[in-house]
């Protein structure tokens, strides 16, 4: 019998399921958009698949603790640098500088945070 991938959770007891509807964030519109954009055809980065297996290749604490849109954004880092679309150095640089913007910045988007 081979191991179970950490997202394989067929047959295992879970609990109950939270299936009431919600409003998404600004954030996960934000990262649904960006999904889409980065796997829209002619010009897809990358296919459903290898987004699937970035995801599932989480470590174990990572997945168990990362909500479903922080596992999606792991992913788009990890395929943009599979890719060679960015570097490693790239993300860290524009990270840091969206990080040292003001509160409130030109179009009043926060650089922390979540709004609705």
């Amino acid at each position: 019998m081979t191991d179970r991938a950490i997202s394989d959770l067929g047959g295992l007891a879970g609990g109950p399921i939270d299936i009431s509807e919600h409003q998404p964030t600004l954030s996960e519109r934000r990262i649904d958009a960006m999904m889409m954009l980065l796997r829209k055809k002619p010009r897809a980065f990358w296919a459903t698949d290898e987004n699937r297996r970035t995801i599932e290749s989480l470590e174990p604490k990572t997945y168990e603790e990362s909500a479903y849109y922080e596992r999606w954004v792991l992913a788009i880092r990890a395929l943009l640098i599979e890719k060679g679309v960015l570097s490693e150095t790239e993300i860290e640089a524009k990270l840091a500088e969206v990080c040292a913007r003001p509160a409130g910045g030109a179009n009043g988007d926060q650089p922390s945070g979540d709004r609705q």
